[in-house]
């Protein structure tokens, strides 16, 4: 059988009431919600054991990367909703169930939670229905709302958006730091290389760099939204930068060249910008 989507289970693991025993969650995911899961012959269910190593990470990795998360909220285990919080801080595609008289936390009783009934045949047979739909419908529709914190945190207008802005805003800070720095020092340069090739004058050389870090993370990672043009002319300005670097660092051995070079360049710079 070729590899299965992976319909990963958050359930308690051990005691939870005097009915609900670590041997009654290994049955009640075992003999019950896995069969219902795997109906579907393309879906494997798992879900975490104590094995050996770092179980904390392989759960985690689980509730990122499966496509289907089942949460099973029932007896309102702290395990259980520290887990959907991480799921639902990551990804859509889950689904939450519960034992008929659950009392749900204000945030987690607006979202569609289904409800199994042990002890009522007909309802359960409408779980039993209601449940696999569920879960075709996460596969079908990856994308579909079901996670309150990324429809808090994703898409314009939201708080990413608004720490995105803010930290695009902060790098472009940085950006104009370094630029008017660069300036100021290219008058430096330029004045000095004009000194320089006076006759008879006594060559004197800055120490000084250019800077191109806040340059080169706008031309790389491009977080604002602009033209090509923009970013092409950011290009531009980081070869630049790098070139009067390289000819700063051998000014002194090659000093009437070097001088030439940075004149000239001072020149097409203006004219280009």
């Amino acid at each position: 059988m070729p590899d299965r989507e992976i319909c990963y289970v958050i359930m308690p693991f051990s005691k939870t009431t005097d009915e609900h025993t670590e041997d009654y969650w290994t049955g009640h995911f075992e003999h019950f919600l896995k069969p219902l899961v795997e109906s579907d012959p393309h879906l494997e269910a798992r879900r975490s054991l104590a094995l050996r190593g770092d179980i904390i990470k392989e759960i985690i990795t689980s509730l990122v990367t499966s496509r289907v998360v089942v949460a099973d909220l029932t007896d309102n285990n702290t395990n259980v909703y520290s887990e959907l919080g991480v799921r639902q801080s990551f990804k859509h595609g889950t689904v939450t169930i519960a034992e008929k008289g659950t009392r749900l936390p204000f945030d987690i009783g607006g979202k569609g939670t289904l409800f199994y009934h042990p002890k009522d045949h007909l309802r359960m047979e409408d779980f039993r229905a209601l449940f696999p739909e569920a879960i075709g419908d996460c596969l079908e529709h990856p994308d579909r709302p079901d996670s309150h914190v990324l429809e808090a945190i994703s898409g314009r207008g939201t708080l990413f958006e608004i720490l995105r802005r803010d930290e695009a805003i902060r790098r472009l800070d940085a950006v104009l730091s370094e630029l008017s720095y660069d300036l100021d020092l290219l008058k430096d340069v330029v004045k000095r290389a004009e000194a320089n090739q006076e006759e008879g004058a006594k060559r004197k050389f800055p120490t000084g760099r250019f800077r191109h870090a806040a340059t080169e993370l706008l031309m790389t990672n491009r977080y604002v939204e602009e033209e090509r043009s923009f970013f092409n002319s950011a290009e531009g300005c980081w070869d630049r930068l790098v070139s009067f670097n390289d000819q700063l660092a051998v000014w002194e051995q090659a000093a009437n060249s070097t001088e030439k070079w940075i004149l000239k360049t001072n020149q097409r710079c203006r004219k280009d910008y």
